[in-house]
Order: C-alpha cells, then structure tokens, then sequence
C-alpha cells in the first residue's frame, strides 16, 4: 500500500449543490422571488439583530457572572491601622476603613508582605502570602489562613 491509495474511513460528505442543472428545474427548490431564491443569499440568525441593538458590551463573553477580585491589603497599613493583639478579618478591615465593602458584603482579603510589623495581630478570615505569615508570626502574631 502506497500513500496515493490510502482512503478515509469515512468519506467528505457533500451536501447537495442546488441550482445547478439537471433535475430539480425551475427553482430548483427554492421556492419563487425574495431574497432566499438568489444567489449569494445570507440570511442572518434571528438573535444576532436583536444582540447588536443592545448597546456596549453586547455579545456572549459580557453576559457572564463577574467575579470580583481580592483586595491587596499590606503589613504597613495593618501596622498603622490596628492596636497591639488586634484580631485582623475582612469585616475588621471593613470597619476600620481599610477597605470597602462589594455589594454589600465582605470581600476577598489577601494580606501581602511589603512594610514591617511590630505589633502583635490575630490574622484569620484572609488569604496571606508566605512573606506576610512570617512576619506576623516573627512579631508574635497568629495566622488562620482564610478563602
């Protein structure tokens, strides 16, 4: 066996060409007059209007659920902002006014390493990067690593 006698094991189907003599006659199945029975006919799908008439961010990637992302909050602004044996969650933050609520609702806190700490904090409810834990811990701290 060559490679000019190798077949696919199942065929390229092609759909049936309309219009183009023999059988069929006349319209050749097209029915009469409009813009179906002419060549290079393109009818668009019915939901394509109506999406483009929406304004902005229209199409199938904006219509999804957003996810919010975690807000960044660093050592040096916990150090400034809470009291020695402080206890360090989300709504904690909230109530200082080191971070915002979303919705109505506590966000996602991630607790980086960037500054120095000092005092002696209770971390739990937070997602903390490696750096953070151990300078919290160095300082006496406690981590309760959170979402």
């Amino acid at each position: 066996m060559q490679t000019h006698n190798l077949k696919r094991k199942n065929p390229n189907y092609k759909s049936a060409r309309v219009g183009r003599g023999g059988k069929r006659g006349k319209t050749s199945g097209r029915g009469t007059k409009g813009q179906n029975a002419r060549a290079g006919r393109k009818k668009r799908p019915e939901m394509r209007d109506i999406i483009k008439k929406i304004p902005k961010m229209r199409g199938y990637r904006f219509n999804t659920v957003k996810q919010y992302s975690v807000w960044p909050v660093n050592l040096s602004v916990l150090e400034k902002a809470f009291s020695n044996g402080s206890r360090v969650t989300p709504s904690s933050l909230v109530k200082m006014g080191v971070i915002e609520l979303y919705k109505g609702k506590n966000p996602k806190v991630k607790i980086l390493g960037t500054g120095e700490i000092v005092k002696k904090l209770n971390v739990s409810g937070c997602a903390i990067s490696g750096e953070a834990k151990a300078k919290i811990e160095k300082a006496g701290g406690t981590v309760k690593e959170g979402k």
